[in-house]
């Protein structure tokens, strides 16, 4: 925890303070943020108030006493409800605007960790509870330049197993077949070799199951893979290096020949893509503030205008970190309207997609933001792979 870091940014946003709260682990957010030891067994619930200028402080169960001494700040014990309510409200008393993990109607849900009733208390003390969404994209998802030099090594991983694992599809199919579970592991092998690891397992999905956005091939229900078929190919990891960060990407191709209809549907969700790489690219460059639902909003369109809004049924991009979703802002004007602003040495995802009953292609890029400039960091698919 960088605690004069945490407090520049509540006087920037004319925070008096940002108030974390948890019990039984229900917010990651605030043992990252804080850099409390995650494995902790907590049993009581626990409050840290850091404000924005001043001396921090705890609240801790008698019981779990030293959980929090790790922290800078004064500290406050309690057993009983009573207890804790009159010590929580004098420790927020001098502190009228309080940041929490709270989303005003649960627009950003990733944020929204802290339960309504905590919140109730809060606020029958007469504070007033602001998001801290904005506070937790700064120390969540900026990323280091380490962290960056990773993304790139796991893009050079992962685009070259991209490549081969389409050339071994081809292969296979011509020379005895294969289906989406073997191609699965293969891809998994090939991560193995590269030292790649991954939260989820790669998506390997041919036709109608590339119409499913979070298809997880299996082997009870695996697809042959065959001439003429379309195959889409969501590859994400990461080094398996301390504090790595994802490199995430979707290409789709066929085997042998795309179709007109293929080619059609391919192209629709390429300018799509383009839409929102160029509402960033030029944002960005202009020193002007986007949201992500701005960014959304330009592939949306680009979409809608071809006719094809309908099959596009989620938002455009997340935010990219040390987990593949992480909790910058997303690009999203659909599930959520995300109107955390995206802010330099961040990085997201940009996939639109459409998805029709026989199949469906998504093309997803990563963009990283610098102070003045954004960049999609890997390879740009241009046309439908010929597998």
């Amino acid at each position: 925890m960088n605690l004069g870091e945490i407090q520049e940014a509540l006087r920037e946003r004319k925070f008096d303070a940002w108030l974390f709260y948890d019990h039984h682990h229900r917010d990651p957010i605030a043992y990252r943020v804080l850099g409390v030891r995650e494995d902790l067994m907590v049993t009581r619930r626990w409050f840290y108030l850091i404000p924005a200028q001043g001396e921090p402080a705890k609240l801790v169960h008698r019981i779990e006493a030293g959980h929090l001494d790790p922290l800078p700040g004064s500290k406050d014990v309690y057993s009983g409800w009573q207890e804790l309510w009159d010590k929580l409200r004098t420790m927020v008393s001098s502190h009228t605007t309080l940041a929490m993990q709270y989303s005003p109607n649960n627009l950003i849900p990733y944020v929204g960790l802290v339960d309504a009733g905590t919140v109730e208390l809060v606020r029958g003390f007469g504070n007033t509870i602001v998001s801290s969404a904005d506070l937790v994209a700064r120390f969540e998802a900026v990323w280091s330049e380490e962290q960056v030099a990773s993304h790139f090594a796991a893009r050079d991983a992962i685009d070259k197993v991209t490549a081969a694992a389409f050339q071994e599809i081809g292969r296979r199919v011509r020379n005895g077949g294969t289906h989406e579970h073997e191609m699965q592991q293969w891809i998994l092998e090939a991560f193995r070799r590269e030292n790649i690891i991954t939260e989820d397992l790669p998506v390997v999905a041919v036709n109608q199951h590339s119409s499913d956005p979070h298809f997880e091939p299996r082997a009870d229900r695996s697809a042959r893979i065959k001439l003429g078929d379309h195959v889409l190919l969501d590859i994400w990891g990461k080094k398996n290096t301390p504090n790595a960060v994802y490199y995430d990407i979707t290409w789709t191709g066929v085997v042998g020949k795309p179709s007109e209809q293929q080619r059609k549907i391919f192209e629709v969700v390429r300018r799509g893509r383009d839409a929102a790489i160029q509402a960033v690219e030029s944002a960005i460059k202009e020193r002007r503030k986007i949201a992500g639902w701005e960014v959304d909003r330009a592939a949306r369109d680009s979409i809608t205008q071809a006719g094809y809004g309908e099959y596009f049924i989620h938002r455009t991009g997340h935010s990219i970190g040390v987990s593949v979703h992480a909790n910058g802002a997303n690009m999203d004007n659909l599930e959520t309207k995300d109107e955390r602003e995206i802010i330099p040495n961040s990085c997201f995802s940009i996939e639109p997609g459409v998805y029709l009953p026989e199949f469906g292609v998504r093309s997803e890029v990563n963009m990283l933001v610098r102070k003045g400039s954004a960049e999609v960091t890997g390879k740009i698919q241009q046309e439908l792979v010929e597998i």
